[in-house]
Formats: structure tokens, C-alpha cells, sequence
């Protein structure tokens, strides 16, 4: 069950999904430094803290310009930064452009307990009854099936595969409507 707390805000049973504070650059930063996290996004090079500034600025921009983005995801038994989920314009693939792109990246030690799915039904959840969006896609590089695991759970279905111009990288881009 979601529950929406406030506009940039969204509850589940385990889960706070909140705008970014200043104090989340550290946790965020570690996320970032992981390379098994790091493998699959972008060029799968890790991010540094001083470039996790940088896209942590990114998402704010973002939140002020569209009144959506990404949330950072706090585990709300210990209050742990476990990393993000949200929408974003996915203006890195400008062919399947324009579209609404739901995403996720959760530090290693979160994996593999449901966490991404979670966080991402919530996300869902308002994009369609808050934010009224009528279509959501998600991109991931080829190879990384547990994030296509994600998609398929949240009712994504293949809609095509894709070169990621920046990096020549091999994309699958899943999507649904809502």
C-alpha cells in the first residue's frame, strides 16, 4: 500500500520516498562508488562525491522544472539512504523522446529483497493517480536483468531495443500504460 504524504512524497510499508536533503550526499555518494551498482548505468564507471553533487543538482532541477522526479529512498526502520527511485525525462534517449522514464538504483546491500519493486509500484501508483500520466517507459543496459525483472513485475512489456547515443551502449526500453 502507497501513501502519499505530500506532493514530493510517498510511503510504504517499508519504505520513505522523499526529496533529497542535503545530508543524503554522502549515502548517495557510496551508492555511487559501488561498481557492481555502477556496472549497468551510463558508462558503468562509478561516480565520485564531487559528481554525485553534480546529479544530485540535476534531480533537483528537475523536481522544480517538471513537479516530478526522482526520490531518494530511506529505509524507514533504520533511516538508511538505500538510493532512488522516480520519474525523469530520459533526455540521454532522445528517440523515444517525449516520454516520462521510470528508474531505480539501490545501494548493494538492498538488493534482492523486494526494495526496487516496492519503491517502484508506489512511484507508479502516483504517476497515475496524482500526476496523471497515461504511459511510463524504463531503460535498462542490456544485460542487467534484474532491473528488466522490475519491469516485467510492475506490467512493463518490451517495446523495443535501442543504442544509448553518449555511450554505444545496448538499451532495452520497457513500457506500460498507466
Amino acid at each position: 500500500m502507497t501513501r502519499s504524504l505530500d506532493a514530493t512524497s510517498l510511503e510504504t510499508p517499508r519504505l520513505l520516498l522523499r526529496r533529497w536533503r542535503s545530508n543524503d550526499l554522502d549515502g548517495f555518494a557510496a551508492v555511487n562508488a559501488e561498481p557492481e551498482v555502477m556496472r549497468y548505468i551510463h558508462d558503468g564507471r562509478t561516480l565520485d562525491r564531487a559528481a554525485t553533487a553534480e546529479r544530485l543538482a540535476i534531480y533537483q532541477r528537475h523536481w522544480d522544472e517538471h513537479g516530478f522526479g526522482l526520490y531518494a529512498v530511506e529505509i524507514k526502520e533504520t533511516g538508511e539512504l538505500a538510493g532512488f527511485t522516480g520519474l525523469a525525462v530520459p533526455t540521454f534517449l532522445p528517440e523515444i523522446l517525449p516520454a516520462v522514464e521510470i528508474g531505480w538504483r539501490l545501494g548493494r546491500a538492498h538488493w534482492g529483497r523486494g526494495l526496487a519493486t516496492e519503491a517502484a509500484q508506489s512511484v507508479v501508483a502516483h504517476a497515475r493517480a496524482e500526476l496523471g500520466l497515461r504511459r511510463l517507459v524504463s531503460i535498462h543496459v542490456v544485460g542487467n536483468e534484474a532491473s528488466a525483472r522490475v519491469m516485467v513485475k510492475l506490467g512493463m512489456t518490451l517495446e523495443r531495443e535501442a543504442v544509448q547515443p553518449d555511450t554505444g551502449r545496448q538499451v532495452r526500453v520497457y513500457a506500460m500504460d498507466l
